[in-house]
């Protein structure tokens, strides 16, 4: 899934659209009983907000991460697709995209109902226009969303709600066990050229993420190691801040094998290839360690950053009913707890942490449920600095340098 020059320009666009910030969200009207939550119209809604959820039109496309949108083909203890098609009548298409960027410019194409995008998309999609208010009175579910999650800023503006909680986890240290006997405790064994507990070097070993919100790992490891920088939000950089940054994930260029967006080849990789410590996700964990690889994962000592994902609806959404019923659909428990146990990541309804048995009593815990206060969530970088000035490096400059550094300037 190769970004093309006219996705580039596109990202570039939007990007440039952002506000500063986001005034302070207000909390979102309780949602009302079943019946009454899916037929009677809402007071006061937004414009382009639905009022009332029809019969399903018969099909919903819905672009997501690989792993989110299981139908039991994988492995049939994960499927929450067919139940949701034989209740409905609407049929579930997938489109699986491997970065926040190419969700962004599949959805400015049209064409798709729905999206599980992360933080560092969601507020793009909100300014550009590509996605509508959601009308949280129409989803019964609504009231049993995390409360850390139902008025997140990476989803709600002035108050208004463009999705519902999905899924959020950290990005984690994948490393090989074989090579690091104990746990690695720091990202700097993907940051900085050494000699590995193996007595080999990294250097063309280790991998990063092909997207420019990686940067923002390369800033938090800087938080840490040079507190001199002040940088206190990874999101916000200055020119300074931000120019230190760029030069650490410059050096990183010259030890990396490959820079990772296939969740598949990266397991390959690990597998074959010789690579032994990553940025990666809990799912590619999971599948590794459930194929008996020597396969583990770590928050190191500088934190992490992180995913809070949201079901966002185009605003051009063909299949509206079924987009509704689906949103509602994900929030059940069991729907939720069985994609955190695929996925390996935490449920948006914290009912889901005891409603699944592929998930188990303890899997929210071993999946980070008490971590949420040490993630730094992936959000998409504008000019606002920590201090309320407009001087920190917006995403465009981001996409432009990051794509500069995986080409080896």
């Amino acid at each position: 899934m190769q970004r093309t020059l006219m996705a580039l320009v596109a990202i570039l666009l939007i990007a440039a659209m952002l506000v500063s910030a986001c005034a302070a969200p207000t909390s979102a009207p309780a949602s009302g009983g079943e019946a009454a939550a899916t037929t009677a119209p809402a007071e006061a809604a937004p414009t382009g907000m639905k009022t009332a959820i029809g019969e399903g039109e018969g099909q919903l496309d819905i672009i997501a991460w690989a792993g989110y949108i299981e139908r039991g083909e994988t492995d049939p203890a994960y499927d929450w697709v067919t139940m949701y098609e034989e209740a409905t009548g609407c049929k579930v298409n997938i489109k699986v995209a491997g970065t926040s960027d190419e969700m962004v410019t599949l959805m400015n194409q049209g064409g798709f109902d729905l999206v599980t995008a992360s933080g560092d998309a969601s507020l793009r999609l909100v300014a550009g226009g590509t996605v509508q208010p959601i009308n949280v009175d129409l989803i019964p579910s609504w009231s049993t969303v995390d409360e850390r999650l139902q008025n997140a800023p990476w989803h709600t503006v002035d108050g208004v709600h463009y999705g519902t909680p999905y899924q959020w986890g950290a990005n984690v240290l994948m490393y090989n066990t074989e090579t690091f006997p104990t746990a690695p405790d720091t990202w700097g064994v993907i940051y900085i050229e050494q000699e590995l507990p193996d007595g080999q070097s990294n250097k063309g070993r280790v991998q990063a993420y092909d997207g420019p919100i990686a940067l923002a790992d390369a800033a938090l490891y800087l938080m840490t190691h040079n507190p001199e920088l002040g940088i206190t939000d990874p999101y916000a950089l200055t020119q300074e801040q931000y120019a230190a940054t760029l030069e650490l994930a410059r050096g990183q260029r010259q030890l990396v094998n490959r820079y990772w967006h296939d969740v598949i080849a990266q397991m390959e990789d690990f597998k074959n290839e010789g690579v032994v410590a990553s940025s990666s996700w809990p799912f590619q964990v999971n599948l590794l360690q459930a194929e008996g690889a020597p396969i583990a994962s770590t928050i190191p000592v500088e934190g992490a950053t992180g995913w809070a994902d949201t079901t966002m609806m185009h605003v051009n959404a063909a299949h509206p009913n079924c987009a509704y019923l689906w949103m509602e659909h994900s929030l059940n428990p069991k729907v939720q707890g069985d994609v955190a146990a695929w996925f390996g990541s935490v449920p948006s309804v914290p009912a889901g942490c005891e409603a699944s048995d592929l998930l188990g009593p303890e899997g929210c815990t071993t999946n980070g449920f008490d971590n949420f206060d040490k993630i730094s969530f992936w959000r998409t970088p504008t000019t606002r600095c920590p201090d309320g000035s407009d001087a920190c490096v917006p995403y465009s400059q981001w996409v432009s340098d990051y794509i500069a550094v995986m080409g080896g300037n």
